[in-house]
């Protein structure tokens, strides 16, 4: 049998991922430690007398976005996030994360697990709209410091799913680790 070469012309460039192709090693990998996450919070979040329900309504910095309004319908210990915050005004973020809290005081740490998109739209007129679909894992604490009133801190665990970059040039492989951000928010809760 012939030897292929292996050079320039004959090495296959990576593909840029798409948000339906995934290397299969990783994906099981990331979903089992949010999944299991989440899976481990959950039998001291039912101890826990919880917050009651409703909706909380508030802002961010970080984590997902430089800022980012967010909407919160929680029920005693659990709640889905939803996020819409943008970088440089330039593009759009959104997120949707499930979230477990667990603790009866005042400060009640939680987990999540989630998926964040994010749509970056570039001013020069050669570049297309560049698009990336990350897996969020949130870890923080939540503190309801007067009434409705709470104030928290998270750190978003993150690994992305998929990117279409803005330049059509650009066949970098994505990055495939784990990076972390740092998220600060205030929230209202509207009962």
């Amino acid at each position: 049998p012939e030897r292929r070469r292996s050079g320039p012309a004959t090495r296959l460039r990576p593909a840029l991922v798409s948000f339906f192709a995934m290397r299969r090693t990783r994906l099981p990998l990331a979903l089992w430690l949010a999944v299991s996450l989440t899976a481990a919070a959950a039998p001291l979040a039912a101890q826990a007398s919880g917050a009651g329900s409703g909706l909380r309504i508030g802002v961010s910095f970080g984590g997902i976005s430089t800022i980012a309004i967010v909407g919160e319908w929680f029920n005693h210990t659990h709640a889905l996030e939803l996020a819409l915050g943008t970088w440089s005004f330039r593009d759009v973020a959104v997120s949707a994360v499930y979230k477990e809290y667990f603790g009866a005081g005042s400060a009640r740490p939680f987990v999540g697990a989630g998926f964040w998109a994010v749509a970056a739209f570039p001013s020069d007129p050669l570049e297309r709209p560049g698009f990336a679909l990350v897996l969020r894992a949130p870890i923080g604490v939540d503190w309801a410091f007067v009434d409705d009133h709470s104030v928290g801190a998270a750190l978003n665990v993150n690994f992305g799913l998929g990117v279409r970059r803005s330049d059509p040039e650009d066949d970098l492989p994505m990055n495939r680790r784990f990076v972390p951000l740092p998220e600060a928010y205030y929230r209202y809760a509207t009962r």
